[in-house]
């Protein structure tokens, strides 16, 4: 986050990145695809999948270390960073890289997660295992990413984020590709990593810097909007309302610290399952506390974008903040600030001053994978995994998958939202996909 916290909030921030963001994949060579009709991932319950993830007894150990190198690269050598975000100059990014030739996969971050989160570390982990070169990129609304990756500052844009991406992608390349040998190029994503990967992917067919091999989607979005908006309506099921945010956290807070002081266990996926089976948590609670870690990075995500195009929407208009700048009088606008809200007071009124013809609901439909469902369609090198259950789409949204990609779409029965990433037959699949083929 870019402004502090009381002790509490950062306790529960770090505990809701690892339930909404931990993940440990396993390498398990020679297994072939899921069998979706005999799946037993043991989580039925979508909210609880999502926050959970994947009990240990289901999931294979990976390698505790590998050479995963945080890197620098500047991207626009021109740009000066606000003085408040002087610190993101360069992007950061990480690389594991092979010492002999091998394919090489990139890595896109869900929505405000870095480099270097927890999916994407652990997928490094197998990746690497599996024979590949790996590099992992922050997502587009990752704070350093908005600053010193992004064109215009305003993420959100499936078009224009891509572009981002690949610009980027291109001079990790240009660095990294005098130092490696290179057989193939291949890309994936989780939640709008995944969703940017699909666009990527099409940006690619035209400009062929990499001509990527194999792209796989796990668990996009189809509508951006649909999906923020999802999220912005868990967060109301905290008790109370928004109003009562740190109440709610200080309950979660206490509850963790109780089963932490009784267990043995680290603050992984068996300590969650434990906390979450202590606390008795309801389908609303478990909601809200997905929401809500969504909205704390829309809400690192508005401020950056807010200050790189001085839009006025948290500070005001022609503020400069200067690096010892005191940011607590914005803590209270951006907790409540959700995606939608950020949608409608900040994206959309940027583009719509580019091109005032367009109106919010041609908008909408532009930032959806449905608008290029054509190239998708007919984009043999890209596979879907998805969960039917999945809490970021609307009813009947799952539908677009099997009818689009058909049998290139595998759809688990559940798994909630990434809940099922480690689970050993997605990741079973996940290896065939970029392995089936490529000689490693």
């Amino acid at each position: 986050m870019l402004w502090g916290h009381n002790g509490n909030i950062v306790t529960i921030i770090k505990l809701t990145r690892r339930v909404a963001a931990a993940l440990c994949l396993s390498l398990l060579p020679g297994f072939a695809s899921a069998n979706v009709e005999n799946y037993d991932y043991p989580i039925t319950n979508r909210y609880v999948a999502t926050v959970i993830g994947t009990p240990a007894e289901g999931a294979a150990d990976l390698p505790k270390s590998i050479p995963f190198k945080k890197r620098r690269i500047e991207i626009f050598p021109d740009r000066v960073p606000p003085e408040v975000l002087w610190y993101n100059k360069n992007l950061i990014y990480s690389a594991a890289l092979q010492k002999k030739k091998s394919p090489l996969i990139f890595l896109i971050a869900g929505t405000g997660a870095a480099h270097n989160g927890a999916k994407n570390h652990n997928m490094a982990r197998a990746f690497y295992q599996a024979g590949f070169h790996v590099i992992s990129i922050s997502s587009p609304t990752y704070p350093n990413f908005v600053v010193a990756a992004s064109a215009n500052g305003v993420p959100g844009h499936a078009e224009h984020d891509a572009e981002d991406l690949y610009r980027v992608m291109e001079k990790i390349w240009a660095e990294l590709g005098k130092k490696i040998e290179v057989s193939s190029f291949n890309l994936t994503g989780y939640s709008l990593g995944a969703f940017n990967a699909a666009f990527v992917s099409k940006l690619d067919e035209e400009r062929k810097s990499f001509n990527f091999r194999r792209v796989l989607m796990i668990n996009p979005p189809v509508s951006l909007y649909n999906s923020i908006s999802l999220l912005d309506r868990m967060s109301e099921n905290i008790p109370g309302g928004v109003d009562n945010f740190d109440k709610f956290f200080d309950k979660l807070v206490r509850g963790f610290t109780e089963v932490y002081k009784e267990s043995s266990d680290d603050i992984g996926e068996e300590f969650l399952y434990k906390a979450y089976e202590s606390l008795g948590l309801k389908n609303e609670e478990l909601a809200a506390l997905i929401g809500v870690s969504f909205r704390l990075s829309s809400g690192s995500m508005v401020f950056v974008s807010d200050v790189m195009s001085d839009a006025g929407y948290a500070k005001p208009k022609g503020l400069v903040l200067d690096r010892y700048a005191d940011l607590a009088p914005y803590r209270q606008v951006l907790y409540r600030t959700g995606f939608t809200d950020y949608y409608h007071e900040l994206f959309f009124p940027y583009y719509e001053a580019l091109d005032p013809d367009i109106s919010r609901d041609e908008f909408i439909d532009a930032v959806s994978l449905q608008s290029i469902a054509d190239y998708l369609r007919g984009a043999d090198k890209i596979r879907v995994m998805h969960n039917a259950d999945d809490v970021i789409l609307e009813p009947g949204e799952i539908d677009f998958f099997p009818e689009v990609f058909g049998d290139r779409a595998i759809i688990y029965p559940h798994g909630g939202h990434c809940g099922n990433m480690n689970y050993r037959d997605n990741v079973a699949h996940m290896l065939q996909v970029f392995t089936e083929g490529e000689a490693l």
